[in-house]
C-alpha cells in the first residue's frame, strides 16, 4: 500500500465539527472537498492556477471517485496526498490518499483533470511550461 511519502504534493486539513452528518461520522462528500483543497495546492505548486490567470487555459476536473476505508471523526487531523500518475496530450489522471492521524488511512481517490481554454470552453494542449513542472515533481512519472 502506498505511503504519504508516495505522493509529491500532501496538505494537512483539521477535520471540523461541522464536516460530520447525522450519522456521527465525516460526510462521504468531504472527502471531495479533501481532494480539491490538495489538488489546488498541487496546481498552485506547478503554477497552474497563474497560467489560467495569464492564458485563460486551465485545468477542469472531468471525473473524480472515491473508495472509503475508514471512516473519520471529529476531532482529528487528515493528511491528502496527491500526485499525477499519468499524463496524456489534454488530459492527465491524479490519485489522492487520505490519511487519519487516529486511524490511518481513511480513503484513496482519483481525479481526471482535462486541460481547458476557458475563452473557447475547448479542450487545450497541457502547457509545456506545466508539463514540465509536473515531470519535475513526479520523478517516477513516464511520459
Amino acid at each position: 500500500m502506498d505511503t504519504l511519502e508516495d505522493y509529491s504534493v500532501v496538505v494537512k486539513i483539521p477535520v471540523v465539527w461541522g464536516d460530520m452528518d447525522s450519522f456521527g461520522h465525516v460526510n462521504n462528500i468531504k472527502f471531495f472537498r479533501y481532494f480539491e483543497t490538495a489538488r489546488i495546492k498541487y496546481f498552485e505548486n506547478i503554477g497552474f492556477i497563474q497560467v489560467m490567470r495569464d492564458s485563460k487555459i486551465g485545468p477542469i476536473l472531468a471525473s473524480t471517485s472515491a473508495k472509503f476505508i475508514k471512516s473519520l471523526f471529529y476531532p482529528d487531523t487528515i493528511q491528502v496526498g496527491t500526485r499525477v500518475t499519468k499524463l496524456e496530450s489534454t488530459r492527465f489522471i491524479m490519485d489522492y490518499l487520505v490519511i487519519s492521524e487516529q486511524s490511518g488511512t481513511a480513503a484513496v481517490g482519483e481525479a481526471v483533470i482535462v486541460v481547458l481554454d476557458y475563452q473557447t470552453s475547448a479542450k487545450s494542449p497541457l502547457p509545456a511550461s506545466i508539463k514540465e513542472k509536473i515531470f519535475e515533481i513526479e520523478p517516477l512519472l513516464v511520459g
